[in-house]
């Protein structure tokens, strides 16, 4: 459905079409301050310098299909005309970027030029690139892909070969035959553009989309719900979600588009899906998100469908218990962009930051181990994206409300006096000396000569409220979903020489200081003796009784 043919954008016709009134400019006004303040723009200076960067990329990948063209026995007339050209997708493309942030890119190129072709050719003319920094090539991803800082920009480079002998310099994505007879993992590297070009079609007012998915980015970081491989929602889903807001309301200023994206999601009736414009049908034989069609569609709790051709769920991860997390959060959202707007509370008050290291008094630490850093990048990564499958299985165990995974883990490295302590310390027994445990950068740790690389990662344990009759302590016996998922993940090219990984449980208490901004934990701990005393000293009688600890078993 385009708004050709209805007169609006979306699957359905706006709620309001007035313009924004007096107070919402002002209220927008008074955002975009503040979204200045937190840091989210960048410089005009590294804005020229990422310009600088895809223009050597661009320059960069003709000269690459030349190359391999001409090895191939093409003249030079056809090796000239082959061509090859970047698109950027996610937030760089979208516009709502911030400092440091990577660029998303895909370096299209004919068909005779392979993905061997541009781990072989390409990555070597990249490190040879004048102000390239570091490379880093992951040919067996799910999307292949070389990593990239070139004058200090990060660039994630997918690659992408089309079924074409030459790729000209006016080349559009946008035509669903461009993905015929393209290997699955060709079709996920092209579909990152084809999506985000799609999202900036289907909304009303693109700056407007911008400022408001800019708030919304800021506000999900802060939260610690910006994560798809968590099972939170990622940059596209965000953005789809705005979209929609967009397409609701086509003459509002952001600030009013904020307001209402709270107002709206919080009432949203899951597993109703977001779509943004209706699913079409295309040339490949490849599967198109329907739930009558597909039980595993139907289980989908949250479900925002991709635009593009193939329409895929971007939301599949959702669990239980992130849902709950996400709708809490959302909730907790609108309450706070109420007052704003009443005028009883300020932006910032939005983008505080979240309490997840001092919500549960029962947390299970995550640490993945390896003797060796670029080892420990790749089995991080491994582990990472199965904590959603502890989550689940969490989910089965009596007594526990839910389980919350932090969407990030922690680097550190162990110094180790020997290589039998470092042998130790893959199985969790770290040395109990001072500093033994540093930073990630850690300068200390430079020429230490046994070292073990961790990455620890975390998940809280919220346990159900006592039933009326309930005596005693309640037991969490997570064990079997422990015992399941190092088995998952050992399955997984795990070497037991060099790397490890550690389950444990641990109290509040006992949160490593890494987790916590410098003075963070003091400020908390010195405000809940306060309101100790406050309680001391008042009557109480509705005081509920402290929960007894669960015991954990099998940790």
């Amino acid at each position: 459905m385009s708004s050709n043919e209805t007169g609006f954008l979306g699957v359905t016709p706006p709620i309001s079409v007035a313009s924004s009134t007096e107070r919402e400019r002002e209220n927008t006004v008074s955002l975009m301050e503040e979204l200045r303040r937190q840091n989210t723009f960048e410089t005009e200076e590294e804005s020229r310098r990422r310009e600088i960067v895809l223009g050597r990329v661009a320059a960069l990948v003709k000269r690459f299909v030349k190359e391999v063209s001409l090895s191939k026995g093409l003249s030079e007339a056809a090796s000239n005309a082959a061509g090859g050209k970047i698109f950027t997708f996610g937030s760089y493309r979208l516009g709502v970027h911030g400092p440091g942030s990577d660029i998303d890119t895909v370096c299209v190129v004919p068909k005779h030029v392979t993905r061997e072709d541009y781990f072989s050719v390409f990555e070597p003319m990249l490190r040879a690139t004048d102000g390239v920094t570091e490379v880093t090539s992951i040919p067996t991803a799910f999307v292949p892909m070389i990593g990239a800082k070139i004058l200090n920009i990060s660039l994630d480079l997918l690659v992408a070969p089309l079924g074409m002998s030459s790729i000209p310099d006016d080349l559009s994505l946008k035509d669903n035959n461009v993905l015929k007879n393209l290997e699955e993992s060709v079709v996920r590297s092209v579909n990152g553009t084809r999506l985000t070009d799609e999202l900036l079609r289907l909304v009303p007012n693109v700056q407007v989309f911008r400022d408001a998915l800019r708030c919304i980015k800021l506000w999900a970081q802060r939260k610690a719900i910006y994560s798809n491989v968590n099972g939170y929602l990622g940059g596209v889903a965000w953005a789809m979600l705005v979209a929609r807001i967009c397409q609701l309301y086509p003459n509002a200023v952001a600030g009013a588009i904020v307001q209402r994206f709270f107002t709206i999601m919080s009432k949203w009736p899951w597993p109703d899906p977001v779509l943004l414009k209706q699913i079409e049908d295309g040339p490949l034989q490849v599967r198109v998100w329907n739930p009558k069609l597909y039980p595993s569609d139907r289980a989908h709790r949250m479900p925002i469908i991709t635009p593009n051709y193939p329409s895929m769920c971007a939301t599949h991860n959702v669990s239980a218990s992130t849902m709950t997390v996400l709708t809490d959060e959302i909730q907790k959202g609108a309450d706070t962009v109420n007052k704003v707007v009443a005028g009883t509370a300020t932006w910032a008050e939005l983008f505080s930051k979240h309490d997840f290291f001092h919500k549960y008094r029962n947390y299970i630490q995550v640490i993945a181990l390896a003797r060796d850093s670029q080892q420990q990048s790749k089995w991080a990564g491994t582990v990472e994206s199965r904590l959603r499958h502890l989550i689940m299985k969490l989910e089965y165990v009596d007594n526990l409300k839910l389980a919350q995974p932090f969407v990030k883990g922690f680097n550190r490295v162990v110094r180790c006096a020997s290589e039998d302590e470092a042998r130790a310390a893959l199985r969790g027994n770290f040395p109990s000396s001072p500093g033994a445990e540093g930073a990630e950068d850690d300068a200390a740790n430079a020429d230490a000569p046994h070292k073990v690389h961790l990455t620890a990662f975390f998940v809280g344990l919220a346990v159900r409220p006592k039933k009326p009759g309930d005596v005693g302590p309640r037991r969490l016996d997570v064990s079997f979903s422990i015992t399941e998922f190092v088995k998952m993940v050992k399955a997984e090219s795990f070497d037991d020489a060099t790397m490890g990984i550690v389950l444990k449980h641990i109290r509040s208490t006992a949160l490593p200081d890494y987790v916590f901004d410098v003075g963070e934990r003091e400020a908390k701990a010195s405000n809940k003796r306060s309101k100790r005393a406050l309680e001391s000293n008042s009557d109480a009688p509705n005081k509920k009784p402290r929960l007894s600890p669960p015991a954990i078993p099998g940790l």
